[in-house]
């Protein structure tokens, strides 16, 4: 997010669709329909493996909210240790693949004492116990933008983070490149390894806001929040060798930031992006895997939380196609959900979360 919360081709093989291709909104075949309300600056929903019945909200403030039977309970609260406020707070949270099992999960968040954190806790199936806490990553935080916090896991069963390029503005201690720092880059961990330690599985970015992997084919897609001019979604195909450079901030989307010194991978440019008359953060979604619009399916949401615009496209040969404009807004647009089912939810940083039917 920037929240305080908040087209060229070029020649390496940028495969970009600009708006100017988008259809038209009547095409649209989603729409909205409220699922609950009443919430603290929500930042993500999201399902536990092996409990279809039951959601779970993660509020910025600190407390993720558990949702079951139409009645809802605190299922951690750790506002205490969390510094809340513009882009601080509680920002993360995934559950281990072997949760029915191990009843694992991890969060990432700002802590009060000016670091950025990845812990994992494990629950008694109804309540996080806050006894079983290990900290996972701890980095001190220079500025008090840009924080990622995003955890998932991915197709290999590694644990996926980013905090961002560090914050202030155009990435003035050029950490994104640099691959001595872990600021924006793309974290992974091994959680299966008692002493496993974090690797970089990709670098140049700013800040993330959310990054997903398609549920069917495992492909990676990323959306970085822009500087001044340029949002921008990156999409990289499961089992894609070597490391994946996103560019900034030699490069804000297809158009050249700063003349600096590049760091190592492959440059990749994003497949889709959009400037700053649509909006200015963006918040990445979800691939649509779901039964309830069949015709839907394979097509990547996102949105801006600024505009409360929303997009869906597909990816097809390295290129986004099919773009179009969504015929409603999302206000405050915080996050997208997903379900066991596959189906897709948004989430207003006001406190309500809608259903994207």
């Amino acid at each position: 997010m920037r929240v305080a919360w908040a087209i060229a081709v070029i020649a390496v093989g940028v495969a970009l669709t600009p708006l100017g291709g988008a259809a038209n909104e009547a095409d649209s075949a989603f729409g909205l329909r409220v699922f609950a309300r009443g919430f603290e600056s929500p930042v993500l929903i999201t399902q536990a493996p092996g409990e279809p019945s039951t959601h779970y909200v993660v509020e910025q403030s600190g407390r993720i909210m558990r949702l079951r039977g139409g009645g809802r309970s605190v299922f951690l609260d750790v506002r205490g240790d969390v510094t809340f406020g513009g882009e601080q707070g509680l920002l993360g949270l995934a559950f281990h693949p072997n949760y029915k099992r191990n009843r694992l999960l991890y969060i990432g968040y700002t802590s009060d004492d000016g670091r950025n954190v990845v812990e994992r806790f494990r629950s008694n199936g109804r309540v996080a116990l806050r006894s079983t806490r290990v900290r996972l990553l701890s980095i001190p935080d220079p500025y008090d933008n840009h924080n990622g916090g995003h955890v998932t896991f991915g197709p290999d069963g590694l644990l996926y983070t980013s905090i961002g390029d560090g914050g202030s503005g155009g990435d003035p201690e050029d950490r994104a490149q640099n691959m001595r720092s872990r600021f924006g880059k793309l974290l992974t961990l091994d959680t299966s390894k008692r002493r496993a330690s974090w690797k970089i599985a990709a670098l140049g970015l700013r800040n993330p806001w959310r990054f997903t992997f398609d549920r069917q084919t495992g492909d990676l897609y990323i959306a970085d929040v822009g500087q001044n001019d340029i949002e921008e979604v990156h999409f990289t195909r499961r089992g894609s060798r070597g490391l994946e450079n996103y560019g900034w901030d030699l490069w804000e989307g297809s158009r050249r930031h700063e003349d600096t010194p590049r760091g190592p991978g492959s440059l990749r440019f994003p497949v889709f992006e959009y400037d700053h008359d649509d909006g200015c953060s963006v918040t990445g979604g979800f691939v649509y895997r779901g039964r309830a619009r069949p015709a839907e399916r394979g097509r990547y949401i996102l949105g801006d939380y600024c505009s409360g615009k929303v997009w869906s496209l597909r990816v097809s040969g390295g290129k986004a196609r099919d773009v179009r404009v969504e015929s409603f807004n999302v206000s405050s647009l915080s996050s997208f959900g997903q379900d066991l089912a596959g189906e897709l939810y948004a989430v207003s940083h006001n406190g309500t979360i809608y259903r994207v039917t």
